[in-house]
């Protein structure tokens, strides 16, 4: 079954809508130049109900944040993972001890890849764009690497294409943040539903 990453909830009925349409994990967003930007306090309250699901992980999303900080925030909100989407080193991973996986824009640093599940994430590469941007990743690269690695394919991905993604790539799992929108950090609920629908017809025919 491949996994679904819904990423860039930004309000409880969003996570509960999520979880309720089949979402495996549920990703928050602490780039505060992100507009799904969330403030730990909010991503604290919502997981006081987030972690009654035990059966949905859920990620942290940093940008070149310090690693005081980060585990800061994995400990007060009881995140699962830390996704580093900037420039992080090898040293900050190993640091977060089998918690943390990196985000990879284009081009893949095989040194930053982890032994956990996700390993990585793929993302398109888009100038001074750090995720969301909802330009497709490169998909025959990403097809490749599946060979050899589990890991979330993002980039671009919509209801109307994820399954055509699922079937060429066959990533360990997808993540979706801008194709599942109403409007920036606002979430369908229909889209939601849709895009799960769609992964899981292809997962049914494999």
């Amino acid at each position: 079954m491949t996994k679904i990453k819904i990423c860039g909830i930004k309000n409880l009925d969003d996570a509960l809508s999520a979880i309720e349409a089949g979402a495996d994990m549920l990703g928050f967003n602490f780039y505060p130049k992100s507009p799904r930007y969330m403030e730990v306090g909010q991503c604290r309250w919502i997981m006081s109900t987030v972690r009654n699901y035990g059966h949905v992980k859920t990620v942290g999303v940093f940008v070149n944040a310090p690693i005081e900080e980060i585990r800061a925030t994995m400990d007060t909100c009881g995140l699962s993972f830390a996704q580093l989407h900037g420039d992080e080193s090898i040293e900050m991973l190993n640091a977060l001890e089998g918690k943390s996986f990196k985000a990879f824009r284009g081009s893949i640093d095989e040194n930053l890849i982890v032994k956990n599940e996700p390993a990585f994430l793929i993302d398109a590469q888009v100038k001074d764009v750090y995720g969301g941007s909802g330009v497709k990743a490169d998909w025959n690269m990403a097809s490749e690497l599946a060979k050899k690695y589990k890991f979330l394919l993002a980039g671009g991905l919509t209801p109307e294409n994820v399954g055509d993604a699922v079937s060429r790539v066959k990533p360990w799992g997808v993540d979706v943040a801008s194709g599942v929108e109403s409007s920036p950090g606002v979430k369908d609920e229909a889209k939601m539903i849709e895009f799960v629908k769609a992964v899981r017809a292809v997962d049914q025919e494999d």
